[in-house]
């Protein structure tokens, strides 16, 4: 892959949202020109001259229109660390950057959280208190139950660091076998085994669907599925089958369709517990992801190699 470095002293054009949070990103150099996308009911401007990009959900509908058209734009620096919106969208030449490494620390405690409000009882107890019932249970401890982590990249990671002090065995699955972690051709021979599937697969063209009838079949009864990563890498049928008839357990900060509308059946479910696509958010998240956006600005205007490019497979 090419470097998309702009000119040592060249001039360079970059289009930055106009949002409290662009404090964060700091200083530009003198060659930078910066146009900026004014908060609603302002126009989006012009992004024929734009050479890189940080788009939020104003300006993506110019983006796309930008993509399609011959122009000047050659990096894409997005706030969040899913691309899954660029799929097909991005020609040959045009670099996307991902705000990776942001939001692990949240997202992990996250996935931790919602691990203990199962087996450590919490959820049970909420459906208890909301039907005012007083009733003592079993807990489960954490120590020895093995816990599968799908997409074992930098999120995977720090799940792994935050689960290991609770004496879990960690089995890390990634794109391709490697060290600390097997490849997804291995991921049916350890599901039968699995107490919690962590499912932090991004969505592709290859992992839509990926958890199927099938695998979800091969998880043992009583199993938890975790999703913090996107929806649609779940067969959705096939889950509400396994939820109701009581076999799984799943925490959900994604899902599909996304948002969950009115009346969906996993809203119902006894054995699920839903959140609003948050995990990854936190009261400092903004903050690191505009940092990381300043410091792209400023390596592009140097002509200073990029950091986080997506590779491309991720964007077909």
């Amino acid at each position: 892959m090419s470097e998309p470095r702009g000119g040592s002293s060249g001039h360079v054009v970059v289009c930055l949202p106009d949002l409290p949070e662009r404090t964060y990103m700091g200083e530009f150099p003198a060659n930078t020109e910066v146009v900026l996308v004014p908060p609603e009911p302002g126009d989006v401007p012009d992004l024929s001259g734009v050479e890189l990009i940080v788009p939020t959900g104003r300006t993506r509908q110019a983006l796309f229109e930008a993509l399609r058209a011959p122009g000047r734009l050659r990096v894409i620096q997005t706030l969040s660390a899913g691309v899954d919106w660029l799929l097909g969208r991005v020609p040959e030449g045009v670099v996307v950057c991902n705000a990776r490494g942001v939001y692990d620390g949240p997202l992990a405690e996250w996935v931790v959280g919602a691990i203990l409000a199962f087996r450590r009882g919490f959820v049970r107890a909420r459906d208890a208190q909301a039907a005012g019932e007083w009733a003592s249970f079993e807990l489960e401890e954490l120590a020895g139950r093995r816990v599968v982590i799908l997409g074992f990249g930098s999120i995977g990671t720090a799940v792994a660091e935050r689960l290991r002090p609770f004496g879990v065995e960690i089995v890390g699955i990634a794109r391709t076998h490697r060290d600390g972690a097997l490849g997804l051709e291995e991921l049916d021979a350890v599901l039968p085994g699995a107490d919690v599937l962590v499912d932090l697969l991004p969505l592709t063209g290859e992992t839509a669907g990926f958890l199927d009838a099938r695998r979800l079949a091969l998880l043992p009864d009583g199993a938890l599925l975790v999703n913090g990563g996107r929806g649609r890498t779940v067969d959705t049928p096939a889950l509400i089958r396994e939820l109701e008839a009581g076999r799984l357990l799943a925490a959900l900060d994604v899902t599909d369709p996304e948002p969950l509308p009115p009346g969906h059946p996993l809203w119902t479910l006894p054995n699920t517990l839903i959140t609003p696509h948050v995990a990854g958010d936190s009261d400092r998240a903004a903050e690191r992801a505009f940092a990381l956006a300043g410091d792209q600005v400023r390596r592009f205007a140097a002509g200073q190699p990029l950091v986080n490019q997506v590779p491309r497979y991720l964007l077909d």
